[in-house]
């Protein structure tokens, strides 16, 4: 299969073609100056032509383990992951107008928004690009029905190409009426998010290169947001440095906007407010950003405001968090099950302190699977497994008193499970004031 969109760019003219190949922002990279700062600090860049072999090498590795023809991609991180293509990547995760294709041959084929075609022009891994067929009521109003059949009578003829009507087809998400044109039309509809999750699990070593930069722009960030932390700025404003910070750098968005101080710290999961920032207040964040190469940077860290020592208190809540980080780390290792980092892992106790959610979780582009959750909630939401080389983990620890009485401590790094341990990725300083 050769690559049909350079071909096409060439035949829309010159302004087209730089558009999907010199002038597509993944193209460029993140500039000269961020390139020259990482290499400085000794980071190597990722091969992004590596990188994207990897990637579809794992999605079809995925398809002929289950046994599917192929699937058919509507979440804009999972076509990310597949075709390393980006177009408003937030608003199409509520309008469904792109999407792509991949078959168990290899086959490539993306669906773009209105004139879009150009940004597949830079991957030779995109055999072909056609124009979306939009079916949500936004897009298609009353019309929703009709442009649902025919978004599946094409997707129907793609399968017949490419595959197989014996084999199951996997779709990551779609509209009712889209799966049921798909039923209608003779495809079994097999559950696409466990193949890409599980695709997307174990890194390859240039998404790892890109993650490191991600984490070191990211830290250049925090350090910028630590140097103008100060008593008398809203937690907005200081929230506002890391998204500056982030797109700056190279990075794409942030998933939250949870950053809080004082009172607001406890409980946890508040988002930045208006609220004053006051001397010796706690102000703790969580990253959240999808950063440079479009690399999930996902760590905490809380600091205390002014020039001010901790009270004792502050300082004991803050010892059990990194406490809680060291031991639990220490038990990313290749072969450890799921359950096994659920019943051994530590946290403060429960009866007298509010925790986080979770206990570890995956990281790539975003928060990915698995997520291991507390003892207390194995029996109703935890899932087996096994830890592999080449996962990435955040190891979280959030620790407020249960009774509200004072403010709560959130930290959280990022590891590399590597054949020998954990390798911890995140470097920025742990402690409340440096």
């Amino acid at each position: 299969m050769g690559n049909k969109v350079a071909a096409s760019l060439a035949k829309l003219g010159p302004h087209f073609e730089r558009a999907g190949n010199d002038g597509n922002h993944i193209a460029m990279g993140p500039g000269q100056d961020l390139e020259l700062e990482w290499r400085s600090a000794g980071l190597e860049l990722p091969d992004l032509d590596q990188l994207r072999e990897y990637r579809l090498d794992r999605v079809v590795d995925q398809l002929n383990q289950h046994g599917y023809g192929g699937i058919i991609l509507m979440d804009p991180m999972n076509i990310r992951y597949a075709t390393d293509t980006t177009n408003m990547q937030i608003w199409v995760m509520h309008n469904a107008s792109r999407y792509a294709w991949v078959g168990a041959d290899r086959s490539v084929i993306l669906w773009e928004f209105y004139e879009c075609d150009f940004f597949a022009g830079h991957n030779p891994n995109v055999d072909e690009v056609r124009p979306a067929i939009g079916s949500t009521y936004f897009l298609a109003g009353n019309r929703h029905a009709e442009k649902a059949k025919a978004w599946a009578t094409e997707m129907a003829s793609v399968i017949a190409e490419h595959a197989s009507f014996d084999s199951p087809i996997a779709v990551d998400q779609a509209s009712y009426l889209s799966y049921k044109g798909l039923e209608d039309a003779g495809v079994t509809v097999a559950f696409g998010q466990e193949v890409m999750e599980l695709a997307r699990s174990i890194k390859g070593p240039d998404e790892i290169k890109a993650m490191r930069c991600a984490v070191h722009a990211c830290e250049a960030t925090m350090a910028e947001m630590h140097a103008a932390l100060k008593p008398g700025m809203s937690e907005r404003e200081l929230w506002a440095m890391l998204h500056a910070g982030n797109i700056r750098r190279g990075g794409e968005w942030i998933e939250t906007q949870i950053l809080a101080s004082g009172p607001r710290t406890n409980p946890w999961m508040q988002e930045a407010s208006s609220r004053i920032i006051e001397q010796g207040d706690i102000v703790g964040y969580d990253t959240d950003l999808v950063g440079a190469y479009g690399m999930m940077v996902d760590i905490s860290r809380t600091w205390v405001a002014g020039d001010v020592n901790p009270t004792s208190t502050q300082r004991q809540t803050f010892e059990l968090a990194v406490e809680q980080i060291d031991r639990n780390s220490q038990l990313l290792v290749p072969g450890r099950s799921f359950a096994e980092l659920t019943h051994e892992s530590w946290a403060p106790p429960t009866a007298d302190f509010r925790h986080y959610c979770v206990l570890f979780h995956g990281v790539g582009q975003c928060d990915e699977y698995p997520e291991i959750f507390f003892p207390e909630q194995w029996d109703s939401a935890g899932y087996d497994g096994v830890v592999e080389a080449g996962m990435v983990f955040t190891t979280e620890a959030y620790v407020g008193a249960r009774d509200g009485a004072s403010e709560g401590v959130k930290l959280e790094e990022q590891y590399l499970v590597t054949e020998t341990g954990p390798e911890k990725l995140s470097t920025y300083p742990l402690d409340l004031v440096f």
